[in-house]
């Protein structure tokens, strides 16, 4: 990375220099602080919506992101987060049967006029079938016989949905059944829909690969995905659909290209054609306008200052994390990054010590700060060695 260095002096209250680098970057390159793009940047029916960077966890864009809305069949992200969890703390397997109750018949099953997997009444069926049912046919039945065979009855397990998602940091969120079906408390915000699709995305990675399955066949059965983007974005891989006469039309989706994948929620579209415009549209903007940016390597040495009364001379500062960050593509050249720190240091020092930060500026976007640590150990000198550096700074001016 080509950095241009000027160096500023100052005194401080001690008598002591401070050097303060200012580090101009002219090739880019970024930690994992959000931002949102500016509301004017790009315009979406959605009534509420929200692009996140996978990895870096940065938002392009918001709109109404905060606001708790009905989500719909998207809530059974939650729903599958509980189950997903059970599965990989060995509490249950994928060959479990679970029952079908009369009740989640009725609630659930056809004759309610949802989503259903078509369950019988008394069947007993594999927890991996009722995954499928949930993920791929947006099974109503399905989600309940999950909630009665875990919880007891739904209702304890929306109890369990609720202190899940307060537990993974969900503050916009409440639910009251494992469906997504229309109740006046059963709300999200789309920012805590992103935000968990990215921990199903990162924590259950051998089950991620279900959310892109677009068919699946039970009781004789076949139905498809329901996922707009499986069908007409190729880079698109998952995760839920979902539609109320509340919420309108919504998704919840991720798409990868590359090694870079991005998470879009939406709701609020008034038809299945203008949810499947807008979500492949703000999903393309993120990938037109956005890029990642390494700007430092964790243990990259920025300077070198002298030590006070130190066995060693002087100490390197190095970077004490790695840090990238979500940039737009046109603003890549005007990042400023300036290292901080006192000059010289008091010895004894230990590897590992925070001797300074690293301050970053990047138009649009919240300022951050990143650690510069001490590389080694430099221990103290003795009585006479302090002597000795004494007559040396008083003879000829030297720390």
């Amino acid at each position: 990375m080509a950095l241009n260095i000027t160096n500023s002096l100052r005194q401080n209250q001690s008598g002591r220099i401070s050097l303060s680098q200012k580090l101009c970057l002219l090739a880019a390159g970024i930690s994992c602080l959000s931002f949102a793009a500016s509301a004017h940047a790009f315009e979406t029916k959605a009534r509420n919506a929200i692009l996140m960077d996978y990895e870096t966890g940065a938002y392009l864009f918001t709109k109404n992101h905060q606001e708790m809305i009905a989500p719909a069949s998207m809530s059974k992200l939650m729903t599958v987060y509980v189950l997903l969890s059970k599965l990989k703390d060995g509490e249950i397997s994928l060959d479990d049967k679970f029952t079908v109750s009369e009740n989640a018949w009725r609630k659930g099953g056809a004759a309610s006029g949802g989503s259903t997997m078509f369950l019988k009444i008394g069947q007993e069926v594999r927890v991996e079938d009722l995954l499928k049912g949930i993920l791929i046919q947006s099974g109503n039945d399905a989600c309940i016989v999950v909630a009665e065979n875990l919880a007891g009855s739904e209702a304890e397990f929306a109890a369990m949905m609720n202190e899940t998602a307060e537990k993974i940091g969900l503050h916009n969120a409440h639910f009251e059944n494992a469906t997504g079906l229309p109740h006046p408390e059963h709300k999200i915000s789309v920012e805590d829909l992103a935000l968990l699709a990215r921990r199903i995305i990162s924590e259950f990675p051998e089950f991620y690969h279900l959310f892109s399955t677009k068919e699946f066949t039970f009781n004789g059965i076949r139905q498809g995905n329901r996922n707009p983007l499986l069908y007409s974005m190729p880079n698109a891989d998952g995760l839920k659909t979902g539609h109320t006469e509340e919420a309108g039309f919504c998704l919840t989706a991720s798409a990868k290209k590359g090694e870079r994948r991005l998470i879009e929620v939406m709701t609020g579209t008034k038809s299945n054609k203008e949810r499947s415009e807008e979500a492949g549209k703000i999903m393309s903007y993120g990938f037109r306008e956005f890029d990642n940016y390494d700007i430092l390597t964790k243990g990259r040495k920025i300077a070198e200052i002298p030590v006070w009364f130190g066995t060693e001379k002087s100490v390197e500062l190095v970077v004490g994390e790695n840090v990238k960050q979500t940039i737009k593509k046109n603003k890549a050249a005007n990042v400023k990054m300036t290292a901080v720190y006192d000059k010289p240091v008091k010895a004894p020092t230990k590897k590992g010590d925070k001797l300074g930060v690293v301050k970053g500026e990047i138009p649009g976007q919240p300022d951050f700060e990143v650690p510069l640590l001490a590389d080694r150990d430099v221990g103290k000198l003795g009585m006479l060695g302090k002597i000795g550096e004494n007559l040396k700074y008083l003879v000829f001016g030297e720390n």
